[in-house]
C-alpha cells in the first residue's frame, strides 16, 4: 500500500523506520503528469533498492516563463494511482510553502555546463532545479536517485550538484522512453494539439538522420540539416548543439571528443520539446 506525506516531518520518520530496519531508498524526483518514462525510472529504482520513494513537486522556481508554470499539467490524483499500480512505497507531494518557507538565495556556480543550450534560453533554470534536487535529497536522503536521459544537461547538472555539495547519493541517468513513433515521452505533450503531434516525431527522426550523416558530413553540415529540416516543416528550432558529453561545450569537428551528443530545443506551436542523441 502506497503511503503519502505532504510534510518533510512525516516522510523523514517514516524513511527513518525504513533505514532503521536495514532497507535501501531509491528516489524518483518528478513533477507528476506522469508517462511510461516515469514508470519505467520507477521500475529501475525497484529492481535496485528495497524502498522506493518519488515525490510529485512543481517546482516553481525553476520556471522562468510564468505562464509556462501555469500550464504545466498537473494530476496528483491520477499520479499516485500510476505509481501504486507501479508498487512505489511512498510519495512526497509537498507544498510550495512547506519546501520554500523562506525566500530562496542561494546561488551555485557550476562553471560552463549551465551556461550552454537550456541555460542560455532559460536563464535561472538551473539554479532552481539544483535547489529543488539539494533540498529533495536533504529530505529523503537515499542511497540512489534516478533521472530520464531526456533532460540530458539537468543530468549533468544534478551529477555536478553532488559533487560540489559532497553528497552520499548515486545518481543513475536512465535511458529515454519514447511512443513507438520515435517522440520522446514527455508531460508537455499532453498541449499538443491532434495536428502538432502528428507532425511532433519529425523532431526524433531528424536527429536519427542527422547521426547516420555524421560520416558524411561536417558538424556545421549536419547541424544545418536539422536546423533547416524542423523550420521548413512547422518547427521552430531554439538551439541545436553538437556537444561533449562530459563538459557541455559545442565542438566544431567530430574529433574534438569521443564522446559526443546532440542536444536539441524546438518549439511546436507554443509547446517547448527537447531531445538529444548520441553521436
Amino acid at each position: 500500500m502506497i503511503q503519502t506525506k505532504t510534510t518533510i516531518k512525516a516522510l523523514q520518520v517514516a524513511l527513518d523506520n525504513e533505514r532503521k530496519a536495514g532497507k535501501t531508498i531509491g528516489f524518483v524526483p518528478t513533477m507528476g503528469a506522469l508517462h511510461d518514462g516515469h514508470l519505467n525510472i520507477i521500475r529501475h529504482a525497484h529492481e535496485e533498492n528495497d524502498i522506493v520513494v518519488a515525490s510529485i513537486f512543481v517546482n516553481p522556481i525553476q520556471f522562468n516563463n510564468k505562464e509556462d508554470l501555469e500550464k504545466y499539467p498537473r494530476d496528483v490524483e491520477g499520479d499516485i494511482i500510476k505509481l501504486e499500480t507501479h508498487h512505489t512505497d511512498y510519495v512526497f507531494a509537498p507544498s510550495v510553502d512547506e519546501m520554500y518557507p523562506d525566500e530562496v538565495k542561494k546561488q551555485y556556480d557550476f562553471g560552463a555546463i549551465d551556461k550552454v543550450m537550456e541555460g542560455k534560453f532559460r536563464p535561472g533554470h538551473f539554479n532552481g532545479v539544483a535547489v529543488v534536487v539539494h533540498r529533495l535529497f536533504n529530505i529523503v536522503n537515499p542511497d540512489n536517485a534516478y533521472f530520464g536521459e531526456k533532460d540530458f544537461q539537468q543530468l549533468a547538472v544534478i551529477k555536478r550538484l553532488v559533487e560540489i555539495e559532497n553528497l552520499s547519493v548515486t545518481v543513475n541517468g536512465i535511458s529515454t522512453v519514447r511512443e513507438p513513433d520515435g517522440l520522446a515521452m514527455s508531460s508537455r505533450n499532453q498541449r499538443l494539439s491532434t495536428n502538432e503531434r502528428k507532425k511532433a516525431p519529425l523532431l526524433y527522426k531528424t536527429l536519427k538522420k542527422a547521426s547516420e550523416n555524421q560520416e558524411k558530413e561536417t558538424v556545421e553540415e549536419v547541424k544545418r540539416y536539422v536546423i533547416d529540416t524542423l523550420n521548413k516543416n512547422g518547427f521552430s528550432v531554439e538551439y541545436f548543439d553538437i556537444v561533449d558529453s562530459k563538459t557541455l561545450q559545442p565542438v566544431s569537428k567530430w574529433n574534438d571528443s569521443d564522446n559526443l551528443r546532440g542536444c536539441i530545443a524546438a518549439y511546436l506551436g507554443n509547446v517547448r520539446l527537447i531531445d538529444n542523441i548520441a553521436f
